[in-house]
Protein backbone atom coordinates (compact mmCIF):
# COMPACT_ATOMS: atom_id res chain seq x y z
CA UNK A 1 0.00 0.00 0.00
CA UNK A 2 1.29 3.56 -0.95
CA UNK A 3 2.44 5.50 2.07
CA UNK A 4 2.07 8.40 0.65
CA UNK A 5 -1.56 8.25 0.20
CA UNK A 6 -4.92 8.61 3.22
CA UNK A 7 -5.90 5.19 4.49
CA UNK A 8 -9.32 4.82 5.26
CA UNK A 9 -10.48 3.76 9.13
CA UNK A 10 -14.14 3.15 10.27
CA UNK A 11 -14.78 4.21 13.80
CA UNK A 12 -18.08 2.29 15.15
CA UNK A 13 -19.68 4.79 17.88
CA UNK A 14 -21.69 1.86 19.96
CA UNK A 15 -25.22 3.14 21.74
CA UNK A 16 -25.94 1.08 24.88
CA UNK A 17 -28.57 3.08 26.83
CA UNK A 18 -26.87 6.58 26.94
CA UNK A 19 -23.45 6.03 26.80
CA UNK A 20 -21.18 4.75 24.05
CA UNK A 21 -18.12 2.25 23.91
CA UNK A 22 -14.35 3.57 23.85
CA UNK A 23 -11.33 1.30 24.32
CA UNK A 24 -8.01 1.83 25.49
CA UNK A 25 -5.44 1.89 22.64
CA UNK A 26 -2.32 -0.43 22.83
CA UNK A 27 -1.64 -0.82 19.33
CA UNK A 28 0.17 1.44 16.50
CA UNK A 29 -0.89 5.08 16.57
CA UNK A 30 -3.14 6.73 19.38
CA UNK A 31 -1.12 4.55 22.00
CA UNK A 32 -2.71 5.61 24.98
CA UNK A 33 -5.78 6.94 24.10
CA UNK A 34 -9.29 6.14 23.91
CA UNK A 35 -11.26 4.88 20.90
CA UNK A 36 -13.95 3.70 19.76
CA UNK A 37 -13.91 -0.04 17.87
CA UNK A 38 -13.18 0.09 14.30
CA UNK A 39 -10.33 -0.64 11.46
CA UNK A 40 -9.46 -0.69 8.18
CA UNK A 41 -11.81 -0.71 5.10
CA UNK A 42 -10.79 -3.48 3.55
CA UNK A 43 -10.77 -3.54 -0.70
CA UNK A 44 -14.24 -4.53 -2.06
CA UNK A 45 -15.92 -3.97 1.47
CA UNK A 46 -19.41 -2.18 2.39
CA UNK A 47 -18.68 0.33 5.18
CA UNK A 48 -21.65 -1.31 7.52
CA UNK A 49 -20.03 -4.88 7.19
CA UNK A 50 -16.77 -3.46 8.44
CA UNK A 51 -18.50 -2.08 11.47
CA UNK A 52 -19.81 -5.40 12.08
CA UNK A 53 -16.74 -7.44 11.53
CA UNK A 54 -14.50 -5.24 13.08
CA UNK A 55 -16.98 -5.07 16.15
CA UNK A 56 -16.53 -8.87 16.48
CA UNK A 57 -13.34 -8.78 16.36
CA UNK A 58 -12.29 -6.87 18.78
CA UNK A 59 -15.34 -6.79 21.41
CA UNK A 60 -17.01 -9.93 20.80
CA UNK A 61 -20.59 -7.75 21.00
CA UNK A 62 -23.08 -8.10 18.42
CA UNK A 63 -24.13 -4.40 16.93
CA UNK A 64 -26.98 -2.76 14.40
CA UNK A 65 -25.80 -0.41 12.08
CA UNK A 66 -28.16 2.45 12.45
CA UNK A 67 -26.56 5.10 10.02
CA UNK A 68 -23.69 6.44 9.13
CA UNK A 69 -21.92 9.49 11.15
CA UNK A 70 -19.80 12.01 9.59
CA UNK A 71 -15.98 11.62 8.38
CA UNK A 72 -12.85 13.24 9.80
CA UNK A 73 -9.55 13.79 7.77
CA UNK A 74 -7.29 12.87 10.59
CA UNK A 75 -3.17 13.47 10.35
CA UNK A 76 -1.32 12.64 12.55
CA UNK A 77 1.74 14.25 12.03
CA UNK A 78 4.41 12.31 14.85
CA UNK A 79 3.53 8.74 13.49
CA UNK A 80 3.61 10.39 9.63
CA UNK A 81 -0.22 9.08 9.07
CA UNK A 82 -2.73 10.02 7.36
CA UNK A 83 -6.64 8.62 7.52
CA UNK A 84 -10.37 9.30 6.62
CA UNK A 85 -12.19 8.27 9.30
CA UNK A 86 -15.61 6.91 8.42
CA UNK A 87 -17.98 7.24 10.97
CA UNK A 88 -21.10 5.07 11.82
CA UNK A 89 -23.38 5.26 14.20
CA UNK A 90 -24.62 1.43 15.72
CA UNK A 91 -26.65 -0.15 18.25
CA UNK A 92 -25.37 -3.01 20.78
CA UNK A 93 -27.54 -5.87 20.48
CA UNK A 94 -25.51 -8.85 22.68
CA UNK A 95 -22.18 -10.53 23.78
CA UNK A 96 -19.78 -10.00 26.25
CA UNK A 97 -17.56 -6.89 25.71
CA UNK A 98 -14.11 -7.94 26.37
CA UNK A 99 -10.87 -7.20 24.71
CA UNK A 100 -10.05 -9.71 21.90
CA UNK A 101 -7.69 -8.46 20.47
CA UNK A 102 -5.06 -7.11 23.49
CA UNK A 103 -2.21 -6.44 21.90
CA UNK A 104 -3.94 -3.36 20.15
CA UNK A 105 -6.67 -2.69 23.10
CA UNK A 106 -6.23 -3.03 26.93
CA UNK A 107 -9.97 -2.84 27.75
CA UNK A 108 -13.16 -1.56 26.67
CA UNK A 109 -15.26 0.53 29.03
CA UNK A 110 -18.98 2.32 28.61
CA UNK A 111 -18.84 6.47 28.94
CA UNK A 112 -21.64 9.17 28.36
CA UNK A 113 -21.36 11.35 25.76
CA UNK A 114 -20.75 14.44 27.95
CA UNK A 115 -18.64 12.35 29.92
CA UNK A 116 -15.67 11.50 27.90
CA UNK A 117 -12.61 9.84 29.08
CA UNK A 118 -8.76 11.55 27.82
CA UNK A 119 -6.92 11.48 25.74
CA UNK A 120 -9.24 10.61 23.06
CA UNK A 121 -7.65 9.34 19.56
CA UNK A 122 -7.02 12.31 16.82
CA UNK A 123 -10.23 10.97 15.16
CA UNK A 124 -12.71 11.25 18.19
CA UNK A 125 -11.56 14.28 18.74
CA UNK A 126 -11.77 15.71 15.26
CA UNK A 127 -15.15 14.64 15.56
CA UNK A 128 -16.10 16.54 18.56
CA UNK A 129 -15.08 19.42 17.22
CA UNK A 130 -17.71 19.21 14.49
CA UNK A 131 -20.67 19.33 17.27
CA UNK A 132 -21.30 15.84 15.92
CA UNK A 133 -23.84 13.93 18.85
CA UNK A 134 -24.62 10.32 18.18
CA UNK A 135 -27.96 10.47 20.18
CA UNK A 136 -29.58 13.35 18.22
Amino acid sequence: MNENRPHVGIGVIIRKGNKVLLGMRKGSHGRGSWSFPGGHLEYGEQVEDCAIREVKEETGALISVIRPGPFTNDIFHEEGKHYVTLFVVADYVSGEVQALEPEKCERWEWFGWNDLPRPLFLPIENLLKTGFNPFL
